[in-house]
């Protein structure tokens, strides 16, 4: 029997991907909470935040499992999203990252891990219902893009459950994610001189700024929430708000020129993300938060407030069609180019070089 003066006692936590981004947003919140007994950061490198017992180790390491002998609640935000990695790469970083902590924990007997992937997994469609229920089924498409890593780490989760069933994986999905430091394939819509949409179809936006992410997530280390838990702003914002909102205008195309058009520019290496990326800036994927909201957790962001700070995050970024812009080709832009004109233009101008040579 568990003796009643451990069984209360506040979890050791441990944070990988500790010294940047999302990680360190997160480490430094729980730093000083009363509800965990000791945090320890686990990174390649020491971070900057103190009071924390640091471990430097690369997450991918099958020795990890050594470094996890004191540790009850593992959060893991060691991962590799950069719109602009080589595909492969950040693939085979993810997964790597996510097989070996889930493995390490299961045998270093971690109680509980926690596992950030994205609501993007429900897929972006025209006929959505807007909001999506928590436990809606997984119907992105699985591809190069960052949503199929995503895909691929919460089939890992499934694998690891039923292989290590004395593990509890709580996996956490944001909407769009906004706030210093995050650099999308949605925050850079919003860098672009007008809002793209498609024919016929309404958009419906939702964020989840950083800040409430991670309060969120503290409530999944404690166990507060488990099993799939959505986090994001309350309700939504309609296209029209939107515009509103960011003093931009919206740029209407039909749905099989934007997706053709974009999938020829990032076959062209012109563009970093595959056309099914784009379904998430121009169809929608608001998700319900009801684990949460049934919790008593309350978001701190509005979606206004969330758009606005995003807005001035921006300030001085351009990007079309998820592809960063600078110099001539930004200004070109900004006087009123479209992203069919722009996108025609590239690959006529990729066709020519190579019948030149």
């Amino acid at each position: 029997m568990v003796p009643t003066s451990n069984r209360h006692r506040p979890p050791v936590i441990a944070v990988t991907g500790a010294a940047g981004g999302l990680g360190r947003a997160f480490l430094a919140h729980v730093a000083s909470s009363a509800d965990f007994r000791r945090v320890v950061a686990i990174d390649e490198q020491r971070g900057d935040v103190s009071d924390v017992t640091w471990r430097v180790i690369d997450v991918r390491d099958p020795l990890l499992a050594n470094r996890l002998s004191d540790i009850d609640v593992l959060v893991h935000l060691s991962a590799e999203y950069a719109l602009d990695a080589d595909p492969a790469e950040r693939r085979a970083y993810n997964l790597r990252a996510a097989q070996t902590v889930l493995t390490a924990s299961a045998a270093a007997r971690v109680r509980r891990v926690v596992v950030v992937t994205s609501a993007m997994v429900y897929g972006a469609a025209p006929d959505n219902p807007v909001p999506l229920p928590e436990d809606a089924p997984v119907t992105a498409e699985p591809d190069t893009g960052i949503v199929g890593d995503y895909l691929e780490i919460e089939a890992l989760v499934r694998r690891s459950l039923r292989s290590h069933p004395g593990l509890e994986v709580t996996v956490v999905r944001p909407a769009a994610v906004v706030g210093p430091g995050i650099d999308t394939v949605v925050t850079r819509h919003f860098e672009a001189p007008r809002l793209l949409t498609v024919k016929g179809c309404d958009q419906y936006w939702q964020f989840c700024h950083i800040d409430d992410l991670v309060t969120a997530l503290e409530l999944a280390a404690l166990g507060t929430v488990t099993g799939t838990v959505v986090v994001g702003c309350d309700g939504w914002l309609e296209q029209e708000k939107v515009e509103e909102i960011s003093g931009l205008r919206r740029f209407e195309l039909p749905a099989a020129l934007t997706f053709g058009t974009a999938q020829r520019l990032h076959r062209l290496g012109i563009t970093p993300a595959p056309a099914t990326d784009l379904h998430y800036v121009v169809y929608p994927w608001v998700a319900d938060g009801a684990s949460l909201r049934a919790a008593g957790w309350k978001p701190a962001w509005t979606n206004e407030a969330a758009l606005e700070q995003l807005l001035e995050l921006r300030e001085g970024k351009h990007a079309v069609v998820g592809r960063r812009l600078s110099g001539k080709e930004a200004t070109i832009t900004a006087a009123g180019a479209t992203v069919a004109v722009i996108g025609t233009a590239a690959i006529v101008r990729r066709a020519r070089r190579r019948r030149r040579l």
